[in-house]
């Protein structure tokens, strides 16, 4: 005769076996997690260091770095406002382009085109999330600046300028709200919908008037990432928009963002130390804590505007 299996003997080792792996996956998941953290803290520490030496030089004070509208690194005068200005513009001009041309396609993708379609249109939509942002520099440049150039004239649109970089970003950007909005959209309850289209209301009306309210913190979610994204971007600004600081409001102008600014120093021959050298990391600090600030906005509008369903 066969000896009796104690059952309770396998559950247990499968017991202990399912424990042991759960303790692996959560501890490496927690290192993970603490290096994220500690690469944060790092960059942090860094650039505080640095900017704090920017400052603590003496020839460049915090009253001067927030409120001059020259930085003009050459005579010593070290005011963010230009490049703010100039970052602020060309931000905005990716959102007037990437923010309605995003809802549309979400709205259209989510409401109104077959699985089939969608299936084809959102790899597209990721090919354009994911061509190097160099190459929409030099689309900016040699296609974006002529075709305005074509309609407003020569002698009003530079050669680099705030506008066609702020198209090309806009651009860049579109994709990623266009797929975030769609995931909002597809997130609200179909039964929402089905009540709506048993009153009598259209495809349209439950689009708009439905199934977009009912998103409206994903939405808006997207809307601050993309702007985190666009007040980020180096590569299509330091082609495009221009190399030398200007404070104007008249986008056809040139005029160096933050981003730009930092590309076109830390590549140059300036010394260690020095005071120019310091100064990128003294906007380094500052487009990070801009960044920290849209994240925030960010989490308190996804809680303040959350729908629950039950």
């Amino acid at each position: 005769m066969k000896p009796d299996i104690d059952a309770s003997f396998f559950e247990k080792n499968l017991s202990k076996t399912l424990q042991t792996k759960e303790l692996f996956i959560k501890g490496l998941l927690n290192f993970f997690a603490l290096i994220s953290i500690g690469v944060t803290v790092g960059i942090v520490y860094i650039l505080s260091v640095e900017a704090f030496l920017f400052f603590s030089g003496g020839e460049v004070s915090i009253l001067e770095f927030f409120s001059s509208i020259q930085w003009q690194p050459v005579i010593k005068k070290f005011g963010i406002l230009p490049l703010l200005n100039s970052t602020l513009m060309t931000s905005l001009i990716a959102m007037l382009v990437a923010g309605p041309l995003g809802i549309f396609a979400a709205i259209y993708m989510s409401e109104y085109a077959s699985n089939k379609f969608k299936a084809k249109v959102k790899p597209i939509l990721e090919i354009l999330a994911g061509i190097p942002t160099i190459v929409y520099g030099y689309f900016a440049l040699t296609f974006i600046t002529p075709f305005l150039k074509n309609i407003f004239g020569n002698d009003i649109v530079d050669v680099y300028n705030t506008a066609s970089a702020g198209i090309a970003m806009g651009i860049l950007i579109f994709p990623m709200i266009a797929s975030m909005s769609e995931d909002a959209l597809s997130a609200v309850p179909i039964g929402l919908k089905q009540a709506a289209y048993g009153l009598g209301a259209t495809k349209l009306e439950v689009s708009t008037g439905i199934v977009l309210p009912a998103a409206v913190s994903g939405i808006m979610a997207a809307f601050i990432v993309g702007l985190s994204r666009a007040v980020g971007e180096t590569m299509i600004v330091a082609l495009a928009a221009g190399a030398g600081s200007n404070f104007t409001f008249n986008p056809f102008k040139s005029a160096e963002t933050m981003t730009g600014y930092i590309a076109r120093i830390s590549g140059g021959d300036i010394g260690y130390d020095t005071v120019d050298y310091n100064s990128i990391f003294a906007i380094g600090i500052f487009l990070f804590f801009i960044t920290l600030v849209l994240n925030i906005v960010s989490q308190k509008i996804i809680q303040r505007y959350r729908e629950i369903y039950d």
